[in-house]
């Protein structure tokens, strides 16, 4: 039996471009990628960027780590940085792909702002009728605009902003309900940064307190340490490419900072109770079944 093959990162679906540029924007047509796949695009994923579909007309199912669900247009996908994905589309499906730097979550205006959810949790819904025509004039814009994706203008991002305020809900809070700002900040920052396996100090400067402040806001607001938070995004991420990336335990302990696999599996066997690679192994055999 031949061995699954990892599931691909990329900046832009099929391109092996660099994903070294801090920010970029890009947009083009379902159909102009689509359309050269026989209407289906296999799981891949976005290390760096967060990925907004519009479909105006036809259908498009949605396969995203263990979840697949079928939508008829008019609805948007938002798909947050890292998450495995794939789409199937009813030929001749109309509307627009986006993509955007994780970064652009910065745009946001409050603890509660909806963007900021959305970018960093996902969603998909239906798209209300009364706006379709709006962002598909937006899109159809940025379409429009010359421009390097790599260095995307201001026209460009604001009317991306434009497009994804227009279909989050005002009242679909970014903090889970924990009503503060630097805890909003702080979940994007680790989201941005987790891999990277920065010092809390980092964290803690960034959010202009002491790493004990910071200790003490999260304990009150989410009953953990920030070490705990960080962890917990960093196990999460681990069981994602495993189960569904179908890495290898050194390219994930790799991926994600550890500079010993051996050490990589023990914090996986303390965060998960299971050895990596009997999580792989399980989730393995489950898919043959």
């Amino acid at each position: 039996m031949t061995a699954a093959r990892p599931v691909p990162s990329y900046v832009l679906y099929g391109e092996d471009i660099p994903d070294s540029s801090p920010e970029f924007g890009h947009i083009e047509t379902i159909a102009a990628r689509s359309s050269l796949h026989d209407w289906e695009i296999a799981p891949h994923r976005h290390v760096r960027g967060v990925q907004v579909m519009l479909v105006s007309k036809g259908q498009v199912t949605l396969t995203i780590d263990d979840t697949t669900e079928t939508l008829e247009a008019p609805c948007h996908i938002v798909i947050p940085a890292g998450s495995i994905h794939g789409f199937r589309f009813r030929p001749e499906t109309i509307g627009y792909v986006l993509m955007l730097s994780s970064g652009f979550a910065e745009r946001r205006s409050s603890s509660g702002d909806p963007l900021l959810h959305a970018a960093t949790h996902g969603r998909f819904a239906p798209t209300p009728v009364e706006i379709v025509k709006r962002v598909e004039f937006l899109c159809a814009e940025m379409l429009a605009i010359p421009q390097d994706w790599r260095r995307p203008n201001a026209l460009f991002l604001s009317m991306a902003e434009a497009v994804l305020r227009s279909l989050l809900p005002e009242d679909e809070a970014a903090d889970e309900g924990s009503g503060d700002q630097r805890i909003s900040h702080l979940r994007h920052l680790v989201e941005l940064h987790f891999r990277d396996q920065l010092p809390l100090g980092w964290y803690a400067e960034r959010l202009g307190m002491t790493t004990r402040t910071l200790t003490r806001l999260c304990r009150a607001k989410l009953g953990c340490s920030p070490q705990e938070l960080l962890h917990a995004r960093l196990a999460l991420e681990a069981q994602r490419l495993l189960c569904f990336a179908n890495a290898s335990v050194v390219q994930v302990s790799n991926e994600l900072g550890f500079s010993d696999p051996s050490y990589f599996s023990r914090f996986y066997l303390r965060m998960t109770g299971h050895r990596p690679r009997l999580d792989k192994s399980t989730h393995a055999h489950g898919s043959e079944d």
